[in-house]
């Protein structure tokens, strides 16, 4: 499951770029619009091919015109014609003249071999240019011309010429991989372009970036006023933004230590007027009242002053070294519990940083380490294992241990296992609190010491 979410966290991240959405989107635009060019261009070619044919064939039906003799109503061909291709029985030129009621009075010696079957329609619309299909399925132009008048004599002719569609295919095959050639090229040099332009475009969202990372890792306290004229407004706002949290931090902090040193003269006095009726027999039982009511309110103010204190930054991402405090730590530790003769073992690498405030690390490392040294009978473990997400941190006792029924309680606030020993039940709570308020997790199960396994997984 965590596996998983950190997976769908990297996919999320990936694909929530700016930059590859603007790609992608300038890239099926793109594609889009080649593929709809190539059929424009490829009918503008067949267009200008078949103007060049029709252009042709009518050359063509002028030389038959040409040829043509009326001698006493009758249709005289030469044997030889100007055009050489009609006499060639290799050619694929193709003439034939039809007269008014559509029978065919000539052909050429070129269609002698070809099954054509075409009935002209002498309607007086002069000339047209059409295609049609033999009885094997060959393709033809056909240039059809009607003539009325030959050599100043009335007569009623259609001058037929066509040629085979295939002599052309071949062309028109040809532009078009061609076609698809160069707008591929052109669709490679065009994206290549707009990756380059767009990277171009985004420098100064990465040196934004830049500086967002110098903020968060405190090397810097404001962002530069060095942007494009359309990122200003947002680069002021955050300014603004910091300066307003950077204040109210200070502002928070100065209010809390006021608070807590308010709250613990009033309480010091409220516990030693307890203390003076305990003596008396018959103010006994209001006197422990008295004494639970302000050790319960003195552990509400200390948890509810620890929560405040320890609330994650909104802009800036601190990051703290881990193997100097676990070693400052466990040092204090070992002069409290001195008669215990604890044995902690640091499995941390010593360069290792974790992302977060000092003061909550601090916290959270502290009452985790606290709780182990109290607990345990004489071993303390503490791992530290790197992510690529983040880190993982196990802190071991051989203890006793939390029953399973019992670790979703000991994590509540003023819940205490352990009534042998002071303390108001706070310390779990509080590193719950600091836990959830990073996106991280907490776990407890079983060691492999014996006692409890204390897991806290952080992300980066």
């Amino acid at each position: 499951m965590r596996r998983a979410r950190a997976f769908l966290r990297k996919l999320r991240i990936r694909f929530g770029s700016l930059r590859l959405r603007l790609m992608l989107a300038s890239a099926a635009l793109a594609m889009l619009f080649m593929l709809l060019l190539m059929p424009v261009l490829q009918g503008v070619f067949l267009m200008a091919l078949e103007q060049t044919v029709e252009k042709r064939l009518a050359s063509d039906a002028a030389a038959l015109i040409s040829a043509a003799r009326i001698q006493d109503g009758q249709l005289h061909m030469p044997d030889k014609m100007p055009d050489e291709e009609f006499d060639n029985l290799d050619s694929h030129l193709l003439g034939f003249i039809f007269d008014r009621e559509g029978q065919m009075i000539w052909r050429s010696r070129s269609s002698i071999d070809e099954l054509v079957r075409y009935l002209p329609r002498y309607d007086g619309r002069g000339h047209e240019f059409v295609r049609i299909r033999d009885d094997s399925g060959q393709e033809y132009f056909v240039y059809d011309i009607e003539v009325d008048l030959l050599r100043g004599d009335q007569t009623a002719l259609s001058i037929v010429t066509m040629q085979p569609t295939r002599e052309y295919e071949g062309l028109f095959n040809g532009f078009a991989w061609q076609l698809r050639l160069w707008l591929g090229i052109a669709l490679l040099v065009l994206l290549g372009l707009l990756w380059f332009g767009l990277t171009w475009g985004f420098r100064s969202l990465r040196g934004l970036s830049d500086e967002l990372d110098g903020v968060e890792a405190g090397t810097r306290q404001r962002l530069s006023d060095e942007h494009p004229r359309e990122l200003l407004r947002l680069t002021n706002s955050l300014n603004r933004l910091l300066d307003s949290e950077r204040r109210q931090r200070e502002r928070y902090r100065d209010s809390l230590e006021d608070l807590a040193h308010s709250l613990k003269t009033p309480l010091s006095v409220l516990q030693g007027i307890g203390e003076t009726l305990a003596v008396q027999p018959e103010n006994r039982e209001q006197a422990q009242l008295m004494q639970a009511q302000i050790e319960r309110m003195s552990q509400q103010v200390g948890y509810q002053l620890q929560r405040a204190s320890l609330r994650r930054s909104g802009l800036v991402r601190h990051r703290e070294q881990v193997w100097p405090l676990l070693d400052g730590l466990c040092r204090s530790l070992d002069k409290v519990y001195r008669d215990k003769r604890v044995e902690a073992t640091l499995e941390v690498p010593q360069h290792s940083q974790i992302t977060m405030e000092r003061g909550a690390l601090m916290e959270l490392l502290g009452n985790l380490l606290e709780n182990a040294y109290r607990l345990c009978l004489q071993r303390v473990r503490v791992r530290l294992k790197p992510l690529a997400d983040g880190c993982l941190i196990t802190i071991e006792d051989d203890g006793p241990g939390v029953p399973q029924h019992q670790r979703a309680r000991v994590l509540q606030r003023g819940e205490r296992l352990d009534v042998q020993n002071p303390g108001q039940g706070i310390g779990l709570a509080v590193v719950e609190d600091i836990v959830e308020s990073y996106d991280g997790e907490l776990s407890l199960e079983d060691s492999e010491l014996g006692g409890a396994c204390f897991r806290v997984r952080l992300y980066d």
